[in-house]
């Protein structure tokens, strides 16, 4: 370990601390994107844990909605990323299992070996679709239980301390009612193994409180009814465990590049003064790059390691440290001058 760098949490001491998470009796906010700069960001604002979301892997990464199209190893080479770079734990999509019983013995044994501390596997019928979205339908009771039941089977032989998520997407699927999915959500616990619950799109806080009191394992949930959500404080009372946000970081990400672009288009230099001005005022001050990307651990590597004939001159090469925040200072420098004139 290099000079001031923080000590990095092992792949299973990862593991624990999510079912530490899980073990607890208050509330837990989990929030989602895509990619290992979003999870440091989470880090950094103090989250315990992060989501990888499949439907921000589609769309950031290929460009395509949620509909099964990404396949195992897109999501464990990235998940690979995003568990080497933080030090808190990360729990992954894995949509179906990308198929039966026996693809998802393969899949977890892949997950597993990229270091993430979790996985969730819905019981959808293969090809999924988003799980928020309509023309869903959900494979047998029998079958989701084998599947998990699969997982546990591979999880055990590797590393005990690895959690498993069973989802059920029932709630607004084909011939589904709340009563069955509850149904699902029991023998997934019972029959399967699973260490925790999702239960996707739950649609009334009655439900949710009876979920919570009949299912024999801790339960994530997304809210899927009518707005305006529970509160953290009413997920906690209600006995919720996680509150997943899923698609937090990478969709209000989205949002923020959609309007500064349109803007920058419109109204041009104007656009990214304002956008600057917006970020000075921001109390929670500046993402920066360097920092959440560790580029300061270079240079403490050349420093220990390289022979002095090839370490590189700072002193006298230059670049840019910051371009953004250099081209938004010279544009409020502009603006205040016009001003004053």
């Amino acid at each position: 370990m290099i000079p001031g760098e923080k000590k990095r949490r092992s792949a299973t001491e990862k593991r624990w601390l999510l079912r530490e998470l899980l073990q607890r009796k208050s509330l837990t906010v989990m929030p989602g994107g895509f990619s290992p700069l979003y999870a440091r960001v989470a880090e950094e604002a103090g989250f315990e844990t992060f989501f990888l979301a499949g439907s921000q892997l589609s769309a950031f990464l290929y460009g395509v909605p949620d509909s099964g199209i990404i396949g195992l190893r897109d999501l464990v080479d990235h998940a690979r990323h995003m568990a080497a770079r933080t030090n808190i734990p990360i729990f992954i999509d894995a949509d179906t299992g990308f198929g039966n019983a026996v693809n998802v013995h393969y899949a977890v044994t892949e997950c597993i070996h990229a270091g993430v501390a979790g996985v969730q596997i819905e019981d959808q019928e293969s090809p999924k679709k988003s799980g928020i979205s309509s023309g869903r339908r959900c494979i047998t009771i029998e079958e989701a239980v084998g599947k998990y039941r699969a997982a546990i089977s591979a999880r055990d032989a590797l590393d005990p301390s690895f959690v498993i998520c069973a989802r059920t997407d029932a709630l607004g699927a084909e011939n589904s009612s709340f009563e069955e999915a509850l149904d699902r959500c029991i023998a997934y616990v019972q029959e399967g193994g699973v260490d925790f619950i999702w239960l996707n799109s739950v649609q009334t806080r009655e439900q949710l409180a009876r979920a919570c009191k009949e299912i024999p394992a801790p339960v994530l949930t997304i809210w899927g009814g009518a707005q305006p959500a529970p509160t953290l404080e009413e997920y906690e009372q209600l006995g919720v465990r996680i509150a997943l946000y899923p698609t937090l970081a990478a969709s209000s990400g989205l949002q923020a590049a959609w309007h500064v672009l349109h803007d920058f288009r419109s109204r041009g230099t104007e656009a990214l003064l304002k956008w600057g001005q917006s970020i000075e005022n921001s109390p929670f001050g500046r993402a920066h790059l360097d920092h959440l990307t560790g580029a300061a651990e270079v240079r403490e590597l050349e420093e220990l390691y390289l022979p002095e004939s090839v370490k590189r001159n700072y002193e006298s090469t230059w670049g840019h440290k910051d371009m953004l925040a250099s081209v938004l200072q010279e544009l409020q420098k502009t603006h205040h001058e016009s001003n004053s004139s």
